[in-house]
């Protein structure tokens, strides 16, 4: 038996300090979090920063599920401390990128060689829990608005660690969200036309991955002058104030009178999607990447949906790899060629995250960003 295997066999159980949405609405409150050792395919993360993700407050709020009590926080960063059998991705004192889609390698999908939209992605089998043994709901499978967290091995991605923890963690989800809904969803390419309705951290971010790409044409929408002062600096060669002006016919106006190539909402609303719909050229593409809720319902006419040709897209994470895509990326960020600094407004600690949420309610932040 080898020193590794002892060394994993002697590990115990920790608690730590975790944020905790207990039930619908309530404010969020720090608990002690009880951590599994990790099991085989498992991996304990020191985590080092996480941002505050809309996400997260849906969570709070109910409208993901009802399966409180949450540990809230998933767009993180972090060094593996532990890692369980038969994990060779990573080893303790690696640098990476946590992701909520660790692809399984076996389903149909993956076996025909497309994983980034695997169908059986995967979490921890293993549950963390409050002192008293009560289960928690890790969001979105991470849970790591918390000093520590345990995650399926295959939810760790590997990176530069010289990468600043900060920024690196927020292509966990809605950085990699937005680039990825620009390039690998909507296909932006050289010199194409994009119009990107909401300027929040996703919006930005498909503003940046659109400059990425070459696209020569960037408009900005939303109805937050702030926010469309921010858009300008990753890229937006136009912006558009919607409570001032109609969007649809400034973009057509801006774009020869044909609208956009690409159309990315980054809201998730339908009055936006119809936008989107409208504001593209034909044979354009749309591409939703917002998370709209689940009691909403979107009314088109079905002739335009087949007279304006075309691709209407959801986005799932960007449609991402994180293997190929993280790495990649934070390259990018330390040639300078990408702004992941840009979207950190400001650091906090887990006990400032309730203030956080009203903060990025108010349109304050583009992320707030705990530090451990």
């Amino acid at each position: 038996m080898s020193a590794d295997t002892n060394k994993q066999e002697n590990l115990m159980p920790q608690t730590v300090k975790g944020v905790v949405a207990k039930a619908v609405g309530e404010p969020v409150t720090i608990e002690n979090i009880v951590i599994p050792d990790p099991g085989p395919g498992e991996a304990v993360v020191e985590i080092q920063a996480c941002g505050v993700c809309h996400t997260d407050l849906h969570y709070r709020e109910g409208g993901i599920n009802d399966e409180f009590p949450f540990l809230l926080g998933h767009e993180a960063s972090g060094l593996v401390e532990s890692v369980g059998d038969g994990v060779t991705d990573v080893v303790p004192g690696d640098f990476v990128i946590l992701n909520w889609r660790a692809v399984c390698g076996q389903c149909r999908s993956c076996l025909r060689g497309k994983p980034q939209i695997c169908f059986a992605t995967h979490n921890a089998e293993q549950k963390m829990t409050l002192e008293d043994g009560t289960v928690l709901s890790p969001a979105l499978g991470i849970g790591a608005f918390a000093e520590k967290t345990l995650v399926a091995a295959g939810q760790c991605t590997k990176v530069d660690p010289s990468a600043s923890p900060a920024a690196a963690g927020l292509l966990g989800c809605g950085v990699m969200a937005g680039i990825g809904a620009a390039i690998n969803t909507g296909g932006v390419g050289r010199g194409d036309s994009v119009a990107v309705f909401g300027c929040g951290g996703v919006g930005d971010a498909a503003i940046a991955g659109s400059k990425l790409a070459g696209a020569s044409i960037i408009i900005a929408v939303d109805l937050d002058d702030q926010k469309l002062e921010w858009a300008k600096g990753f890229g937006a060669t136009h912006t558009i104030n919607s409570k001032n002006e109609d969007a649809v016919e400034k973009i057509r106006e801006l774009t020869g009178g044909n609208g956009v190539d690409v159309a990315i909402d980054a809201i998730g609303l339908p009055e936006v999607y119809k936008q989107c719909f409208e504001a593209r050229d034909l044979a354009g593409t749309v591409v939703l990447v917002g998370v709209p809720h689940p009691d909403m319902v979107l009314e088109l006419p079905f002739i335009e949906v087949f007279g304006r040709g075309g691709a209407l897209k959801s986005s799932w994470y960007g449609d991402c790899l994180p293997s190929r895509d993280f790495p990649m990326l934070i390259d990018l960020y330390q040639q300078g060629r990408l702004d992941l600094d840009g979207f950190v407004s400001e650091t906090i600690g887990l006990g400032d995250v309730e203030e956080a949420f009203h903060k990025m309610e108010r349109g304050e932040v583009l992320r707030s960003v705990v530090e451990m």
